[in-house]
């Protein structure tokens, strides 16, 4: 009898234990308040979201960085570097749709000037200076026999006055003994008329013939240095080495988007890294205001808010948004 109350008792208690384990699973099961009275089965679904949010932000961070230049101890092949260059082109396609010569002209002998005299100046100083000039030197036989003294007078504003009127007086000279009073359709005999080099006669070429040119001023040089698409510092060399990286009937239109950049965002002291359309491709991200915000400060030009370059811009540009420049003693915000 007290040995089958003591069997009884042994069971009572393996029963009671399996109640006890039963209860903690149940427990542990059941779902928790949350402080803010959520349950805990419905905060997967938070984190879940912000799990793939952190997930799609890091592979775009990835992406950029597949895409980035490689460092300098891994040098880029020749087949990844085209590629970069001809997809940075394209992009910048399609920021400056509109890009065009900056200097105001209506035909090849007023943009032979007009790109002779923007040496050492903007285009918008010459742009308000050459109707002017134009307006009582229409042709180059007018410029060729022109008093130096008055053309000086006019051409002031755009610094080294002397040396420009000198160059001006000279090319339409020039043109009425070499070429009948036409400005020639050939790099060879640009270039040998006084005060033109292959820079100037590429603009010609390209903007007033439709002949393909790669125009090679200071800010072409900055930014094919800073993306690293050449080492060269000769213009010859520079335009040479950029020429072989694009097809020929790029070369023009691949000008404007580079120079267009380079006045707009790509500032020699500090470029607008932070919002730059090309900042996954360009080895030189970081050398620039990085902060979305303050690069925003930096832009110049239509991108800025302020007026271009030309006073008379293609219809193309105003459509787009852009504002005319202010003719000469003009306040340029207006």
């Amino acid at each position: 009898m007290k040995k089958a109350a003591v069997k009884k008792t042994a069971q009572e208690k393996a029963v009671a234990k399996k109640t006890v384990q039963k209860k903690a699973v149940t427990k542990k099961a059941a779902p928790a308040k949350t402080a803010a009275g959520q349950t805990a089965s419905k905060r997967p679904a938070a984190k879940r979201a912000a799990s793939k949010t952190a997930v799609a932000e890091q592979a775009a961070a990835e992406q950029a960085a597949a895409e980035r230049p490689q460092t300098p101890g891994k040098p880029e092949s020749h087949t990844a570097l085209v590629r970069r260059a001809r997809r940075i082109d394209r992009e910048l396609a399609e920021v400056y749709p509109y890009a065009h010569p900056e200097l105001d002209f209506e035909n090849p002998f007023q943009l032979l000037v007009a790109t002779v005299l923007s040496a050492q100046t903007t285009d918008l100083r010459v742009n308000q200076t050459t109707p002017t000039l134009f307006a009582k030197y229409p042709t180059p036989e007018d410029l060729a026999e022109a008093n130096p003294e008055e053309v000086e007078e006019i051409l002031r504003p755009c610094g080294f006055f002397r040396a420009k009127t000198k160059s001006v007086i000279g090319l339409s000279k020039g043109l009425v003994e070499q070429f009948g009073g036409e400005v020639p359709g050939r790099l060879d005999d640009l270039v040998k008329l006084p005060g033109v080099g292959r820079k100037t006669a590429f603009v010609v070429l390209g903007n007033a013939f439709g002949r393909p040119g790669i125009t090679v001023d200071t800010h072409f040089q900055r930014l094919v240095r800073r993306w690293r698409w050449t080492a060269e510092t000769e213009p010859d060399k520079i335009e040479a080495a950029v020429g072989a990286l694009f097809p020929k009937s790029d070369w023009t239109d691949l000008s404007h988007h580079v120079i267009w950049h380079g006045r707009r965002m790509c500032h020699a002291r500090k470029p607008a890294c932070g919002v730059c359309p090309i900042a996954p491709l360009c080895p030189a991200y970081g050398e620039g205001e990085t902060d979305p915000e303050k690069a925003k400060k930096l832009l110049k030009y239509e991108k800025g808010g302020f007026p271009g370059q030309r006073l008379k811009p293609p219809q193309a540009y105003l459509d787009a948004g852009g504002r005319p420049a202010p003719p000469l003693g003009a306040v340029s915000g207006t």
